[in-house]
């Protein structure tokens, strides 16, 4: 249940964040498509049953700073 509530609540956030694109969203689409990805890939990963043998927190972790680091991105 906990798992599928994240779920939900990751899906919301990324649809609030893709409802209003950002003026540099046109100018970098891939970084864009890239971020919806991981995105995608992080709530998987709350939502798996298991913990891909200890690597799912270390996998979320790296999903959370590869995103940051592709917003960042975004500014230029």
């Amino acid at each position: 249940m906990k798992n599928r509530m994240l779920s939900v609540v990751a899906l919301l956030a990324m649809i609030v964040m893709l409802s209003s694109p950002s003026p540099a969203a046109h100018r970098h689409p891939r970084i864009m498509s890239a971020i919806s990805a991981l995105q995608t890939a992080k709530a998987d990963l709350q939502a798996a049953a298991h913990d891909f043998g200890g690597h799912r927190v270390d996998a979320i972790r790296a999903i959370d700073e590869a995103v940051n680091q592709l917003n960042i991105c975004m500014q230029y």
